[in-house]
């Protein structure tokens, strides 16, 4: 008796439902990366945490399938990724440029810059994806999470466990963030002292997030900024500050040295590192480049091409980049109509698209092999906007010379953050496209509808960053802004980049700090590559640079956040199942960022409301000793209990999970 064939079902991937969770996803993830990047300059990976909620969710809807979490990934962490765009454009409002964040305009530039960082990236997924051996540390982890939670019971124990990792976790992070801003305990601690002629300090902040970033970071990381912390704060601020000497407050006096000097040290470290990456990595992107075209030229003589070959065709990648070179005009002319540059116009928007044009492609394919490299979270892509904003300026420079008006000087300034912005974003999401495509490509998905979703999480993210700037900008403020208060966010790389581009543009940048910087940064490479060749722990010149620059009440905590989970991966690797605890350990950390960003965010809701720095506070500064105490020994406690409970929750699991 012969049987009807049963048809087959299409397999679920690029769905509307999974585009909308994408969506929500985003809306959550990228209001705490913006929080978080903002106050201490780093940002968290977006893809397996979305991952593990997407598959906590979908596994009961219908067809649901791991190409359709993998497209819910996708689109989260293109927008997550996109909120790095917060390390220039708060720079406008430094400036006084703006005094706030324009809707249309702070979109329009997050926007353009990220599609463009999807379209310059396609032509390199072959190139820097498939014939490559680069490891994609981040990207592969993401396709094992997904692997692991499809078509199984035990996969979807481990997502069910990893979801609730991320929510308890989350509101441990934020319930002491509450507890910090009703005085009760500190958020920071700081001593400053003097030091034979000289002045330095020691400050750290009992910041659950910090933590979370030092584990995902990990010791090598950790122990890079370590290094930067004892450069900048205990060799070259007492140098400094005894060939300056004051007689003002020690905490004053430090604190001015640090921030005029030290951190354009930093910068010079920060700067060498990007230019060393770039000259490492030149000759494999080349050879991508040219296999990639070699792929194309393929498919157009007739070759039929397997799903997984199948990108967005190069016509309309094209197409689409220069289409959307248009409204990047618009965006420039909107800024200098009607000012001082409005007569050089045409000049200024023409040079501006050819640098975005030239310089973008040439970024994509740098962010690319270092996501491919090191990872997206670990890619100096602040050390790629320096380099654009001093490119930038320095060719205004040579339009306009130096010596203009304050008006002048101050339009070109915000001219020039505003095209490093569109770089940017194309720079922060090449970086994350090809890591997506990679755990696409391990699991099996079709490119061009990953490449459609990252276009679609561009916009999500797009529309959701500017009234979360705008937010934290009009409560808490930027740290040295007309206005802010107490709680005002420090947004590093913003307050160098916009310094950077007055400096050049107004001529009195401090070279003098960052031509040192950049011999200490010679300096680390030389010493990174040999612990290299010795097969011991390296030490990433971006984390130095990171450790100068940064306050150390920022970067102390991710020191010990990566030595802690140093310790929690060594347990790690010793249980039943490595890879399993090793990824929950990840989702615990994640809880720990988003929690607390995520409170920043509703904390800077409450100041607006009540038009209070301090809407919580319920002591003085006569309670400042025991929540000093006390807070710090609850941090601790709460710290070492999540990890417990993180390796209680590992070992409950199925045994075919563990």
């Amino acid at each position: 008796m012969s049987r009807t064939p049963t048809a087959v079902r299409p397999v679920a991937e690029l769905t509307l439902r999974g585009i909308a969770l994408g969506g929500i996803i985003t809306l959550l993830f990228t209001a705490a990366n913006v929080y978080l990047g903002l106050k201490v300059g780093l940002t968290f990976a977006t893809s397996i945490p979305a991952a593990v909620i997407s598959m906590a969710i979908l596994r009961y809807l219908p067809n649901s399938s791991v190409l359709e979490n993998n497209i819910v990934q996708t689109v989260a962490s293109a927008a997550g990724t996109l909120a790095a765009i917060i390390f220039v454009l708060p720079g406008l409002v430094m400036i006084g440029w703006w005094q706030g964040f324009p809707y249309l305009l702070t979109a329009g530039i997050t926007a353009t810059g990220g599609i463009l960082g999807v379209m310059f990236s396609v032509p390199l997924r072959r190139a820097l994806v498939v014939d490559t051996d680069l490891p994609y540390p981040e990207g592969r982890a993401a396709a094992e999470v997904l692997k692991v939670g499809a078509g199984s019971r035990e996969g979807e124990a481990e997502s069910a466990t990893g979801l609730r990792l991320i929510v308890v976790n989350a509101v441990a992070s934020a319930a002491f963030a509450v507890l910090s801003q009703t005085k009760l305990a500190v958020a920071e601690a700081a001593i400053w002292f003097r030091t034979g002629a000289g002045a330095t300090g020691i400050s750290g902040g009992l910041s659950f997030a910090l933590i979370g970033v030092g584990h995902l970071v990990g010791l090598s990381v950790g122990i890079a900024m370590l290094a930067g912390i004892a450069i900048g704060w205990w060799v070259a601020l007492p140098i400094l500050t005894a060939m300056a000497p004051s007689t003002a407050p020690v905490a004053e006096w430090a604190g001015g040295i640090f921030s005029r000097d030290v951190r354009f040290l930093g910068a010079g470290v920060i700067g060498v590192a990007a230019i060393w990456t770039l000259l490492k990595i030149i000759g494999p992107v080349i050879g991508g480049i040219r296999s990639s075209l070699a792929a194309a030229s393929a498919k157009r003589d007739g070759t039929v091409l397997p799903i997984g070959e199948r990108d967005l065709p190069i016509g309309i990648v094209a197409v689409v980049a220069l289409a959307t070179l248009v409204p990047i005009a618009g965006l420039l002319w909107s800024v200098i109509a009607g000012g001082p540059l409005a007569a050089s116009g045409f000049a200024l928007i023409g040079g501006a698209l050819l640098f975005i044009l030239l310089i973008g492609l040439v970024i994509a394919a740098v962010c690319g092999y270092m996501a491919g490299l090191i990872g997206a979270s670990n890619s100096p892509v602040s050390g790629i906007g320096i380099l654009s904003v001093l490119a930038a300026a320095l060719l205004l420079v040579g339009l306009f010379g130096r010596g203009t008006s304050p008006e002048t000087t101050q339009a070109l300034v915000a001219y020039a953050l505003i095209v490093t912005g569109v770089v940017f974003g194309v720079a922060t999401i090449s970086n994350d496209n090809l890591q997506d495509l990679k755990t696409g490509e391990l699991v099996g998905a079709t490119p061009w509808k990953q490449q459609v979703a990252l276009v679609i999480g561009v916009v999500f993210g797009s529309l959701v960053i500017p009234p979360v700037l705008d937010l934290l900008n009009a409560t808490l403020g930027f740290a040295g802004t007309p206005g802010a208060g107490p709680n005002a966010l420090s947004a590093p790389q913003a307050a160098l980049i916009s310094a950077l581009a007055k400096g050049v543009l107004g001529g009195d940048l401090n070279w003098g700090m960052i031509g040192i910087g950049a011999l200490v940064g010679v300096g680390v490479i030389v010493v990174d590559e040999v612990l290299g060749k010795l097969g011991w722990l390296r030490l990433p010149p971006l984390g130095v640079g990171l450790g100068i620059y940064l306050p150390m009440s920022a970067t102390l905590p991710v020191v010990v956040g990566a030595t802690i989970g140093h310790v929690y991966d060594r347990w790690a690797r010793r249980s039943a199942n490595p890879d399993t605890a090793e990824r929950l350990g990840v989702l615990a950390a994640t809880g720990l960022i988003v929690g607390e960003s995520l409170w920043g965010v509703g904390f800077a809701g409450i100041v607006y409301l009540t038009n209070s720095d301090a809407p919580l506070a319920l002591v003085g500064e006569g309670f400042a000793t025991p929540a000093l105490v006390g807070g710090t020994i609850l941090f601790l406690g709460i710290v070492a209990a999540l990890y417990r409970y993180t390796r209680r929750q590992v070992a409950f699991l199925p045994p075919a999970a563990r």
